[in-house]
């Protein structure tokens, strides 16, 4: 039976989200390029994003993380640049788990009451609040000085001698000192702070990406060391989580705290990283601190996805490596209908509910990227798919619906199709839908603002009807296979329901023909569904609008979707 898991996530940067600057100077500093602030998040903000449909926000980047920029005023030092990627940093080396961004903060000073506040508006909104939480790896200059009172901050009672032991949080190269890649250039032709090719670690730590080594590689996640869950890697993956290892409790304490803060959700970094077991342990505690709170696991191995989901305990994981990768080749033209059935038939087969859909977030190329699809209209047939497939989660990523391209290379970004999360910049297309915090579109184009439209009547769509949000599935592809104006190479038809709503939704992914299906619904599936085949029916286009039909004669033009309802005439 289908859960009603139907969250609409809205995912943004508040570094990016509120930057009014558009300057986007290549390795620019704060003051040259900008920073949005949580503050830019304001109500109007809030009120517009709602109207998206959205339930959801994903704040991306939140916690305190290694930077080049320097805040003596609050007593934070610019970190040594060559330990960090991107004037601004990545989000996802974290430096203090119990502390917020500075850059973020109109007075850095008051950061966290400024975070806490942009907690409280959201909610005021009715909206839900999503906040990363990173657990396989922190920043090589990791320490922690917003912790409460009492707190042990990670590494601090660590034996350095042991490469490995149980309750140690890191794991040690004894005798060896760390090595900077050979060839990273920080900030191009200019210098970075304490940027000399050295970064004093002794002894060295294991990397964020499983790199037992002193001497990481460019291509490494060189930037981080990586946390130790009881699991002696370098002895056969051995496991030690009796007694239950430090580390976890610590990862407890931590997330607990930011509960305690109201935060609603985590979306956990690389959580296949770190061992089911943990999260076996983590989650249920903080479900006794707050029991409605979610966790969403960033997940790519599809053997591993019901263990995560039955074990771990996650109430969503991403749905990367089958739906979103199906879609992507659908997009450009490369794949065919056959992967969205694999997908429902055998990939999450008995937890769809569980599985997070979407078409972008900031690991993954923007759809108007020449790298990936260039044309966002390219994203409608597939949107509604990932909307509409499932009772699950669908994430909307911010520029997404208004076709911002990610052109051009910031810096550590080197521009492939990106917007980049390492480098102080802006995101033009979305400026232009902000028109410096009118938050009124007034800068887009019509196309655009037609695109934004069909992101709003989608995800609304997909948020309030209850066939959607709750009904059963029923796949027509080989109903209408042998229908001669039917391609189902291109074309995907399939059927939700609930006791109170019956709903048809026909997707079209040629970028160029235009099909005329007569589209046909056999008796038995009908009756399956709680219709009478001997009635006849009118059906209702809920995304598009316009007048009820009589009939299943339809135009599909090219890149275009349509939810029906079916009711009795």
């Amino acid at each position: 039976m289908p859960q009603d898991n139907k969250l609409v996530i809205y995912q943004l940067l508040p570094r990016l989200f509120g930057n009014k600057v558009a300057l986007n100077k290549p390795y620019g500093t704060i003051l040259e390029n900008g920073c949005g602030k949580f503050s830019d998040i304001n109500d109007l903000a809030l009120t517009k994003i709602k109207e998206l449909g959205v339930s959801h926000m994903w704040y991306t980047g939140v916690l305190e993380h290694a930077t080049m920029t320097s805040y003596p005023v609050a007593g934070l030092p610019a970190d040594d640049a060559d330990v960090v990627k991107g004037r601004a940093g990545s989000p996802y080396a974290v430096k203090d788990y119990y502390d917020v961004d500075p850059d973020l903060a109109v007075n850095p000073k008051n950061r966290l009451e400024e975070f806490e506040a942009l907690v409280k508006r959201t909610h005021a909104h009715g909206l839900k609040v999503i906040i990363d939480f990173i657990p396989n790896h922190v920043a090589r200059s990791y320490h922690s000085d917003a912790k409460p009172a009492g707190v042990v901050d990670l590494g601090a009672q660590d034996d350095k001698t042991k490469s490995f032991a149980p309750n140690n949080n890191f794991y040690y190269l004894p005798g060896q000192h760390f090595v900077v890649p050979a060839g990273y250039n920080p900030l191009g032709a200019l210098k970075g702070p304490g940027e000399d090719g050295k970064y004093t670690e002794f002894p060295a730590k294991a990397t964020g990406n499983d790199v037992f080594s002193a001497a990481p590689k460019l291509d490494d996640w060189f930037e981080t060391v990586k946390l130790n869950y009881g699991v002696d890697y370098q002895n056969g993956r051995a496991t030690h989580f009796d007694p239950v290892p430090d580390t976890w409790k610590k990862m407890r304490d931590i997330l607990v705290y930011w509960a305690q803060k109201d935060v609603d959700g985590f979306r956990c970094d690389v959580a296949e990283m770190v061992p089911v077991e943990f999260w076996a342990y983590v989650i249920p505690e903080v479900k006794k601190v707050k029991p409605g709170i979610i966790f969403i696991g960033e997940a790519y191995n599809p053997k591993e996805y019901n263990t995560y989901l039955t074990k771990g305990h996650f109430d969503f994981l991403y749905d990367k490596v089958g739906l979103y990768d199906g879609l992507r080749r659908l997009m450009r033209q490369e794949g065919t209908t056959d992967d969205i059935t694999h997908v429902w038939k055998e990939e999450s087969n008995g937890f769809s509910s569980h599985m997070l859909r979407f078409l972008e977030n900031h690991d993954e190329q923007r759809i108007a990227s020449k790298e990936f699809a260039t044309n966002p209209r390219r994203a409608i047939p597939a949107m509604t798919l990932a909307a509409t497939l499932a009772s699950g989660p669908v994430m909307l990523y911010m520029g997404q619906e208004v076709g911002e391209p990610a052109a051009g290379a910031a810096g550590f970004n080197t521009g492939d199709g990106r917007t980049t999360i390492f480098d102080y910049w802006s995101v033009p297309e979305h400026q232009k839908w902000m028109n410096h915090g009118k938050f009124d579109g007034g800068k887009l184009s019509p196309e655009q603002k037609q695109l934004r439209d069909f992101y709003a009547r989608l995800l609304s769509l997909a948020g309030s009807s209850e066939a959607i949000r709750k009904g059963r599935f029923y796949e027509l592809q080989d109903a209408n296979n042998l229908g001669k104006e039917y391609d189902q190479r291109k074309l995907y038809t399939f059927l939700r329901y609930s006791k109170g709503q019956q709903v048809l939704v026909v997707v079209n992914f040629s970028d160029t023909k235009t099909y005329h299906p007569t589209v046909l619904i056999p008796d038995n599936v009908l009756q399956a569904i709680g219709l009478d085949p001997q009635r006849t029916y009118a059906y209702q286009d809920l995304l598009n609008g316009g007048e009820a039909r009589n009939s299943l004669n339809l135009t599909l033009e090219p890149l275009s979707a349509t939810v029906l309802e079916i009711k009795p005439r």
